[in-house]
């Protein structure tokens, strides 16, 4: 799982086998070691939620899908899930959940494997 922070914005890339584990075990995780802390992010498949939700707490960023999405998301071809969470102080935190694509061209060193193909990848090689 990839996590990017801009602003008041998050996006989280998932890849197949993450996607997979959302769907089965209703959550995926990961953390980052800081040595004296760390910093965990997880996106959790959520039965009483209507819209995709983000909290903070204890070192932790929880970002809530309605199992509703989660299915869609798992038999169709849609590719990202995007919402806007109105906060308390009356700002906005921009969500963006996405299957996390391989590359059109291969980079060195990097493990695409468990990435879903790319769409464009078929026209770029010419193949229908």
């Amino acid at each position: 799982m990839k996590l990017r922070i801009r602003g008041n914005s998050i996006r989280i890339r998932v890849t197949q086998s993450e996607l997979d584990e959302i769907g089965m075990d209703g959550e995926v995780r990961e953390s980052v070691d800081f040595g004296d802390s760390r910093l965990t992010y997880a996106l959790v498949r959520d039965a009483f939620d209507n819209e995709p939700s983000a909290t903070f707490r204890e070192n932790v960023i929880t970002l809530r899908l309605p199992a509703g999405t989660v299915r869609e998301w798992l038999d169709t071809d849609l590719v990202s899930i995007r919402a806007t969470q109105r906060l308390d102080n009356g700002g906005e935190l921009q969500l963006l959940i996405e299957k996390d694509f391989a590359c059109l061209e291969p980079r060195p060193g990097e493990d695409e494997s468990d990435m879903f193909p790319h769409p464009e990848a078929a026209g770029k090689w010419g193949h229908s």
